[in-house]
């Protein structure tokens, strides 16, 4: 089993100790670990993109309880050097609390969020009506979402019996596996490119200033 470092740290460079390294049917080879900085793919967000000593992490993923850390080459067990590719960690986590905010900005008119994508490029947020709802226009969410930054509330993680739930300031909290800013100023200018209605649903798309 893998300890997922991540969840309760910010550092994108550190140690482990190889656990096994397997060739892959399909070309390359997975690299479990003792403990990773790497966040996998999933949950919305894409995996980090880095380095086990010098040789590059092709993609990360989930199986069952262990993370593989995809490779070209194999790499010896032992301890290791990890760097997460520090400026792409912190898009995926601007954008996957950005995501947050619109989510909980979306529930003030009556939508809770059953979706979302947090890739770059792609980041939308789908929802279903949840009671009586009203249908927001980009510029009524980001009124919300502007007020939480000026804020600049906290990150906050807590674990419930074992899950990971995440959250800024006071605001409510969702179970979350993934990377986070540590205050909400950090994550930028948001920009809501879309809100529309498909199938009943809401969906709202957005992007961030670089």
């Amino acid at each position: 089993m893998t300890e997922r470092l991540y969840y309760t740290c910010d550092n994108t460079e550190g140690q482990a100790t190889v656990m096994s390294c397997t060739a892959r049917a399909e070309g390359g080879y997975a690299v479990v670990l003792d403990g990773t900085l790497f966040h996998p793919q999933g949950g919305g967000q894409p995996a980090d993109a880095g380095w086990i000593d010098e040789i590059p992490v092709e993609t990360v993923i989930v199986s069952d309880d262990d993370v593989l850390h995809i490779v070209a080459t194999p790499i010896a067990p032992g301890v290791i050097s990890l760097r997460v590719d520090a400026t792409q960690r912190q898009l995926h986590a601007r954008l996957h609390s950005a995501g947050h905010l619109i989510g909980l900005a979306g529930t003030e008119y009556g939508w809770q969020p059953v979706k979302a994508h947090h890739w770059p490029g792609e980041g939308r947020i789908t929802f279903s009506a949840k009671g009586s709802s009203t249908l927001p226009d980009g510029a009524s969410l980001l009124a919300k979402i502007n007020a939480w930054q000026a804020e600049d509330l906290p990150r906050r993680v807590t674990f419930d019996g074992g899950l990971r739930e995440v959250g800024f300031g006071e605001l409510p909290a969702y179970p979350c596996g993934g990377t986070h800013v540590a205050r909400l100023s950090d994550i930028g200018q948001v920009t809501i490119t879309q809100v529309k209605m498909k199938k009943g649903q809401m969906i709202v798309t957005y992007t961030l200033v670089p």
